[in-house]
């Protein structure tokens, strides 16, 4: 398994030089970065050339996270919007092809955060967003790219809630580089267990979101249990992905959209959270691994 972690966990923007994230998190000891695809299409080819050279100079790898705007919902009933989300796409592919990222995930099914102040039917946009996915799997596959289908809570999303819908999902759109996207926060809220969401995703898990159940950074003795999930991630075979996502800083952009309205940790400055990640990074590892 490779690790990675979000670049926003010391960001409250959504969006940054990434570059300084690039040395931070090899000198941390992780593999990947995770980046949003929120501003990539405006990027200039000077700026993808140098966040290339950084990467290629630091041996990281680049994944990519992204909650579609209202406008860029492939399961709307309106077809402009279905043809602006897959409008967004056809400009932000060939940049993350560029830039190396062979994967994204999200609610890329729908979008996010969901308006429950308009109607739901579930059935019908579920219907839409599978055939509108299959579409978007095949211009994804021109590329090379992943995507990876994230189950949200019922707070965050109404389509996909637990790994079984998921799947099941996944399934009828019937393409090899459309994958399931587990995040053990939103499995607390949604699933009886820990194992059993793995165990259902089986091979069709293609990347999995790590962080508490109050979104701090994985750590030993909490309420999840973490050595539980690394015996599941071992008995299906995993040896994907293993992004850590903390929201720790309240304020800005972020904190406003992840609900943070309270530091999580008593240090909010760059070099405890720092030092946080890499602890949590030796542990996950060890624990994920069997060692």
């Amino acid at each position: 398994m490779k690790y990675g972690i979000y670049y926003a966990y010391w960001e409250k923007s959504w969006g940054c030089d990434y570059r300084k994230y690039v040395k931070k998190v090899r000198e941390l000891g992780f593999d990947i970065l995770e980046i949003s695809c929120a501003g990539l299409k405006e990027m200039l080819a000077e700026e993808i050339e140098e966040l290339n050279k950084c990467r290629q100079e630091y041996g990281i790898r680049l994944t990519a996270g992204y909650g579609p705007k209202k406008s860029e919902n492939i399961a709307d009933e309106d077809l402009r919007i279905v043809e602006t989300g897959f409008q967004f796409w056809r400009e932000t592919f060939p940049v993350m092809k560029q830039l190396g990222i062979n994967t994204v995930g999200g609610g890329l099914y729908g979008y996010w955060p969901v308006d429950y102040t308009k109607p739901i039917n579930k059935e019908a946009d579920i219907t839409r967003s599978i055939n509108n996915m299959r579409k978007l799997a095949d211009m994804a596959n021109e590329y090379e790219i992943e995507l990876c289908m994230e189950v949200l809570n019922r707070h965050e999303g109404y389509m996909l809630n637990t790994a079984e819908e998921c799947v099941r999902y996944v399934e009828a759109v019937g393409r090899p580089n459309v994958k399931v996207m587990l995040d053990t926060y939103h499995m607390c809220l949604e699933e009886d267990d820990m194992l059993q969401p793995i165990l259902k995703a089986g091979k069709l898990l293609g990347r999995l979101h790590v962080g508490e159940n109050n979104r701090r950074l994985p750590m030993d003795e909490t309420i999840i249990d973490w050595k539980k999930i690394g015996t599941a991630l071992r008995q299906i075979g995993y040896q994907g992905d293993v992004v850590m996502e903390p929201f720790v800083i309240r304020g800005g952009e972020v904190g406003r959209d992840i609900r943070i309205w309270r530091d999580m940790v008593n240090d909010t400055s760059e070099l405890a959270l720092d030092e946080a990640a890499r602890k949590s990074l030796i542990y996950l590892k060890q624990t994920f691994e069997g060692n």
